[in-house]
């Protein structure tokens, strides 16, 4: 009896007492309705605390080299601290056929709701991406963020908690970028972490040249492809 409340505890945690005599008498065991109140209240589980929401299964997903350009891109987020000991935080997004940088952004908080205002820039410049790669933060598995995904028909693709390489191409990025603007420098201000990094944006997309791509620089990859 303990190990099957036990489970049910585990399994159905908004569930109480009631629910779980029912579920155990539909399933054909029969067990008095007092005794299971007994050992319910014996495990302590009439004082349940709330628990934590729970991620939906994530699934592998093969992370593919796409066909072209808008297929899939890639969201993920960095951290750094000014001199004067303000964090900041950096919201990258590449597209993931030619490596591409779309947008590097710091600011000092970066909401679901700024997410989502930085991607309908980016979607009046370039068109809808089929789908989105991101993990699992809170902004990224807000409603808002797959509502609006949704309304314009974008997928929205989780990896699975801990694997940061089913996100590869942005973790690569994210380390180019680290080395070389955020581990090489000291921010007075947000204001010229933003500067350094467009400098950045435009060299890595215009000639910084990768291996991946046949030693061509993102852009210069975009203009072979197409042509």
């Amino acid at each position: 009896m303990i190990a099957k409340l036990q489970e049910l505890a585990e399994s159905k945690p908004k569930e109480g007492q009631d629910k779980f005599y029912n579920r155990i008498r539909n399933a054909g065991i029969i067990w008095n309705h007092k005794r299971i109140e007994r050992v319910y209240k014996l495990m302590g589980l009439n004082k349940r605390k709330r628990g934590r929401k729970r991620l939906p299964a994530r699934v592998k997903a093969p992370l593919i080299i796409p066909m072209q350009a808008n297929d899939t891109w890639s969201m993920d987020f960095m951290h750094d601290t000014l001199m004067n000991g303000r964090k900041f935080r950096v919201l990258n997004i590449i597209d993931d056929f030619n490596r591409e940088a779309l947008r590097i952004e710091p600011y000092f908080s970066i909401g679901s709701n700024l997410v989502i205002k930085i991607l309908e820039r980016l979607v009046l410049e370039r068109g809808n991406p089929k789908a989105i790669r991101v993990d699992n933060g809170p902004e990224f598995i807000s409603s808002a963020l797959s509502e609006w995904c949704l309304e314009k028909g974008i997928k929205l693709v989780y990896i699975q908690p801990g694997k940061p390489m089913q996100n590869g191409y942005i973790e690569r990025f994210n380390r180019s970028y680290r080395q070389d603007v955020l581990d090489a420098n000291l921010f007075e201000s947000i204001a010229q972490a933003r500067i350094l990094s467009d400098e950045f944006l435009e060299d890595y997309n215009l000639h910084r040249p990768h291996e991946s791509l046949g030693n061509l620089s993102p852009i210069n990859y975009r203009l072979k492809s197409c042509g």
